[in-house]
């Protein structure tokens, strides 16, 4: 079934993709205008545009928006083949029309304008109104006035190479609903809107849905269209998700305290999603789709590796020096750590020193593989998992040199999102790995990802592990005052080109496991543990 809305193309302009910002070419009469600026034998003007210019450049761009004269418009920006493509798209594509714009206080070059117009199609109208704001800048080749095209101008969640487009829609709207039976939405929970358009566009024939008419943003790329209107409602599919109502609202809240955030909560005895929350500039479902090094929340899995290898156990020796060096390179722990050669693992796990786990993979039968074989073996990453939309897995390459001591404390190559870690977690204190799934597999008939999972002696010593950092360790005081079996592990990675770190966490309460990330958050503790906190005291 095509993606998205159906189109009929009408026009071969519309089949040229829209560009961004930026000056580009543009139509040699734009260097023309009515009072002459800019023209034959008239000095090139230079410097910032005057108020007067802006003023009236973006009212003579407004006025010809209005009319629907796309040619005209782009003839005052400074790309007009891309502007004239979209603008003229608006119309035809879009099928807007009646647009009245009213511009608001200029701030400098920048003009803000509110838009309202109607959408219509098939019989069918309705009111559309939103805001957006434009920059006049002067022109290099001309030195006119013109202003700065940007496709957030037409509508402000267009980028680049989008296209504003109403008709049909190829797949039924749904109504996901929570496993309590309440109705999720895009105005309750505002973090969910891509995953609800994703679930929509895998499962919108399969809900049982009849097709309305939609104005939406179709995108270049596989990313799911994104409704801005619906003129008719034709019938919506229900679809039942794993999500809870309870955990969603927590997760949406927590996200909320640190920008580039991102959450998800699992049920370790059934592979549930119960919440997916992110807080982004952008649409990215990074809870699910993120690549990131997971810092020292990896140590779960290097815990396991040496605990099933033999290397040593809870309360077997990992002596914790002040630095390690592994072939040639140099790891120390973080600032303020004070070295403990007598440490345990458990105590070296609950205070997240790193050198003790470096010194430790150097032990036989340990190799290069190890690390892989145990994340992929026991806790399913790289298994290719189908939650129900798009999810990353999880990496850990197995590699040689200096990244095989950095993959052990979650640095070099790993590859981890808070869903991954989630599930980390989930397996780490049940002992089997359930793949993390946002609709049952039934549906569809999705095969599930497998792993063998741990042997119940080294899930029982990660979870009385988990249990000391959250009570004695380095999560402390983000798990304070939760009830219930509680456990936690934190991680702070450190990223090419970042002054502080990527904040990670990841704990569990009762049946409820959930990890978060945080960009530029520092130490996990910092930003994602309380994200997480948030989350867990939803847990039953």
């Amino acid at each position: 079934m095509a993606k998205g809305v159906k189109v009929a193309v009408v026009s071969t302009v519309f089949a040229v993709m829209v560009g961004g910002a930026g000056y580009g070419a543009y139509n040699f009469v734009s260097a023309m205008s009515d009072d002459g600026s800019g023209g034959v034998g008239e000095a090139k003007r230079s410097g910032p545009p005057t108020a007067d210019e802006i003023a009236k450049t973006s009212k003579d761009f407004f006025a010809a928006w209005e009319k629907g004269d796309a040619a005209s418009a782009a003839a005052f920006t400074n790309n007009n083949t891309a502007a004239e493509v979209l603008l003229a798209a608006y119309g035809a594509d879009a099928h807007i029309g009646d647009v009245r714009i009213t511009p608001g206080r200029t701030t400098g070059a920048t003009v803000p304008y509110s838009v309202k117009a109607t959408v219509s199609y098939d019989g069918k109208s309705k009111p559309l109104a939103y805001e957006s704001k434009l920059t006049v800048v002067r022109g290099v080749t001309t030195g006119k006035a013109l202003v700065d095209w940007q496709p957030s101008l037409v509508y402000p969640k267009l980028q680049r190479d989008d296209r504003l487009v109403t008709g049909e829609s190829a797949n039924p709207a749904i109504e996901a609903v929570a496993r309590d039976g309440s109705v999720l939405t895009k105005e309750k929970y505002p973090s969910l809107g891509p995953v609800l358009d994703a679930l929509r566009e895998k499962y919108g024939a399969e809900a049982g849905g009849t097709p309305g008419i939609e104005l939406v943003i179709k995108h270049p790329d596989q990313t799911p269209d994104t409704s801005l209107l619906t003129l008719s409602e034709g019938k919506a599919g229900k679809l039942e998700t794993t999500l809870s109502a309870t955990a969603q609202a927590a997760a949406e809240k927590a996200v909320k305290l640190y920008g580039q955030s991102s959450v998800v909560a699992v049920k370790p005895s059934t592979g549930e999603v119960l919440a997916v929350a992110n807080n982004r500039t952008d649409a990215f479902n990074a809870a699910f789709e993120g690549t990131k090094a997971p810092g020292s929340t990896m140590k779960i899995i290097t815990a396991a590796m040496l605990i099933d290898n033999g290397v040593t156990s809870m309360n077997g020796p990992a002596p914790c020096p002040p630095d390690a060096v592994w072939q040639g390179q140099t790891f120390k722990n973080l600032t303020g750590m004070q070295p403990n050669e007598g440490a345990s693992l458990a105590n070296s796990f609950m205070r997240s020193c790193n050198t003790a786990f470096i010194k430790l993979i150097d032990e036989k039968p340990l190799t290069d593989e190890s690390l892989t074989l145990e994340a992929q073996n026991r806790f399913g990453i790289g298994e290719d998992w189908k939650t129900g939309i798009v999810s990353f897995d999880g990496k850990v390459p197995a590699v040689s040199g200096p990244d095989r001591a950095a993959n052990a404390i979650g640095q070099g190559q790993v590859q981890m999102n808070p869903l991954n870690m989630a599930s980390v977690t989930a397996t780490a204190i049940t002992g089997a790995f359930r793949q993390p799934y946002l609709v049952s597999p039934k549906l569809d008939d999705r095969e599930l990802a497998t792993a063998k999972g741990l042997p119940y002696n080294t899930a029982s010593q990660l979870k009385q592990m988990m249990r000391l950092t959250a009570t004695q360790g380095t999560a402390t005081k983000a798990m304070a005052g939760l009830g219930g079996d509680i456990g936690a592990k934190t991680g702070s990675a450190e990223v090419d080109g970042q002054q502080v770190s990527n904040s990670w966490f990841t704990g569990f309460r009762n049946d409820m496991a959930a990890a978060a990330m945080t960009e530029e958050g520092g130490h996990g503790g910092d930003a994602a543990g309380p994200i997480v906190a948030a989350v867990l005291r939803a847990a039953g």
